[in-house]
């Protein structure tokens, strides 16, 4: 209750200038005013917390440290009230008459120099108050110092650039704010409204909030404490709050670090992809904080991108926030905190995949596709991700996966190069003809069967300094990896036989073929297509056809390159025939040619391929 006239101030010099900028240009969101007004309620509560301490009286020392939050939504106001340090008059001419002037930060330079901390105190830049005149066409503070000697005072303004203090009775220690809204912003009194905006921004200060006297949820800040002194319970209970999750966290990474600056990290692995359920591109969900309140839900740099399936919270009380502490200023420092992040992260996967083998497997077959965007993202952390990496293989039994290091572990001592095959499944890359040598000299080859796959071996080239080679490159020496092991091999062409009957079926595919010869990489296939474009293989450039990428730079398909094997009987059969029936000779190296780019993934359309079948069996039939 106001008791006296009241005395009129002007805001000094330049500050109505200032005011006009805090309330219309300064905060993105509205709705901000309340995480502004609660933080410096803490504030207080904290100041007074600590004066406790050194101070023996305390005017109503009997009061809980707590917040309370009450509205009218008839009568458009809110009401914010701590019981907590409280101002006396030259403070509240200081505090409050002066934009851009920190109590708070005032109160951190005296305990600075007697030698004392205190990290718990949020305010900084002394302008979080005068949000509150975004949404308020006055704004009322009654206060009561906690010194025994105070008075009850009543500060208020309509932001128009003068402020009237009076004095007033009946205030309990602590700070109460009146807001009286604008008719556009009377909904912020709505106590639903005000609920859902403290525990957006505010779930985590430490003093308990009460709204309508009803305490809200109260919420540990598990990132600031000892990981010693959390349960497995505890974290995964978080984890649904923070994430607004209905599963459980699959593991959590908590670290804190002191470079580039003071951070307290809480990162939390989903057990679910969201995005493979087709619920679209995620956001981010590593929220930043600043001393418990938050800054920023969804920010885009702290982590990459390819990260954005963590949930979690980053968390700093040095953060160099902007003035309205809506968002970091110095990029570079965002960018150093994604690099430790990021480092620390891949750390824990690397100890998962060594320690925890099936853990990670199950890790990664949720979100292995994650990792490989990094590789063709992130060249920062492109050496980290690839030992990450997992592919079935020749070697391995279907479903399960091998590292890059332990593929080349077991690789000859001459191989040079890391090899792989592409396709859709496991059984078409086994049923083709590309894995028939390597088999036949025990050379592993890794099975790429997503199609981001050979994205990453084109991003990232080699491993280890052993180069990426499709199993399909015209250009790999087997022989000088390791011989056969096979010995019973059917006798071959003559060689002037090979020769002619390449040349035969080279003049009957014409164009379509820009090489026709033998190889002698074919085991048990007559034909196979092989690939001489090192950075596009056959299966990359269907993908990107049916993604539209190539924007038709790509243009027709170009001519293959077709290798015939001499031992096997249909090629050996085709030789003979060609010399009493060419008709039927070529219409059967169209059909073999056909066969070699389906078993290559290059036929689209097989309806001419079929009409050349039923016209060979027919022919076939009559005979």
């Amino acid at each position: 209750m106001k008791t006296s006239n009241p005395e009129r101030h002007e805001f000094q010099a330049e500050v109505k200038q200032v005011l006009d900028i805090v309330v219309h240009s300064l905060y993105t969101d509205k709705e901000i005013f309340v995480r502004e007004l609660i933080s410096n309620a803490s504030d207080a509560s904290e100041k007074l917390r600590h004066t406790q301490i050194t101070e023996k009286e305390i005017f109503d020392a009997d009061l809980e440290l707590e917040i309370q939050v009450s509205s009218n939504e008839e009568a458009g106001q809110i009401t914010i009230q701590d019981f907590g340090i409280g101002m006396t008059r030259e403070e509240l001419i200081e505090n409050l008459g002066t934009i851009a002037h920190s109590g708070s930060k005032a109160f951190l330079n005296a305990l600075k120099e007697s030698g004392e901390r205190n990290e718990n105190l949020i305010g900084q830049f002394g302008v979080g108050f005068y949000s509150a005149f975004m949404v308020a066409e006055k704004v009322e503070v009654y206060t009561r110092t906690w010194r025994a000697e105070g008075e009850c005072l009543c500060w208020s303004s309509d932001g128009s650039g003068a402020y009237e203090i009076q004095a007033a009775e009946g205030e309990r220690r602590g700070t109460r704010i009146v807001l009286h809204l604008k008719e556009e912003f009377k909904e912020f009194a709505k106590k639903d409204r005000l609920e859902g905006i403290i525990n957006n921004y505010s779930a985590f200060v430490q003093f308990p909030i009460k709204v309508a006297g009803e305490a809200l949820k109260t919420v540990q800040a598990l990132w600031l404490k000892n990981k010693n002194d959390i349960t497995e319970e505890e974290y995964k209970e978080f984890y649904k709050f923070q994430a607004k999750a209905f599963d459980e966290p699959r593991f959590w990474l908590h670290f804190s670090a002191d470079a580039p600056l003071e951070i307290n990290t809480l990162l939390f692995a989903p057990t679910e992809n969201m995005e493979g359920f087709g619920f679209g591109r995620m956001e981010p969900g590593v929220a930043l904080y600043c001393r418990k309140v938050l800054i920023d839900s969804e920010p885009k740099n702290l982590l990459p991108d390819w990260l954005r399936f963590l949930r979690g919270v980053v968390d700093s009380a040095d953060l160099p926030l902007n003035i309205s502490r809506e968002s970091m200023q110095d990029s570079s420092l965002i960018q150093k905190l994604n690099k430790v992040i990021t480092k620390r992260f891949l750390k824990l996967l690397e100890d998962k995949a060594a320690k925890e083998p099936e853990t990670y497997h199950d890790f990664w077959n949720k979100f292995g596709l994650f990792l490989k965007e990094g590789v063709t993202t992130d060249f920062t952390h492109r050496d980290q991700l690839l030992k990450l990496l997992r592919y079935e293989s020749s070697y391995t039994e279907a479903g399960q996966t091998t590292s890059l290091a332990d593929y080349l572990s077991r690789a000859p001592e001459n191989q040079k190069e890391i090899f792989f095959l592409s396709g859709p499944t496991r059984e078409s890359i086994e049923n083709g003809p590309y894995l028939e040598a390597f088999k036949a000299r025990n050379i592993e080859v890794l099975y790429m069967l997503e199609p981001v796959d050979e994205f990453v071996t084109n991003h990232a080239r080699s491993f280890e300094e052993k180069n990426f080679v499709s199993a399909d490159s015209d250009e790999i020496d087997l022989d000088a990896i390791a011989p056969e092991t096979e010995t019973d091999k059917a006798e071959a062409l003559a060689s002037e036989d090979s020769d002619a009957l390449c040349q035969f079926i080279k003049e009957a595919l014409g164009e379509a073929v820009s090489e026709v010869k033998a190889s002698d990489r074919l085991v048990g296939s007559p034909a196979m297509i092989v690939n001489s474009d090192k950075m596009m293989t056959a299966q990359m450039r269907k993908m990107m056809k049916a993604m539209q990428q190539d924007g038709g730079m790509m243009g027709a398909e170009p001519p293959s390159k077709l290798q015939v094997n001499p031992r096997h009987p249909l090629v050996k059969n085709l030789a003979a025939l060609r010399e009493h029936d060419a008709g039927l000779a070529k219409l059967i190296s169209h059909q073999i040619y056909d066969n070699a780019r389906m078993a290559a993934g290059l036929i689209e359309d097989p309806a001419t391929m079929l009409q050349r079948n039923y016209e060979l069996m027919e022919k076939l039939s009559a005979r």
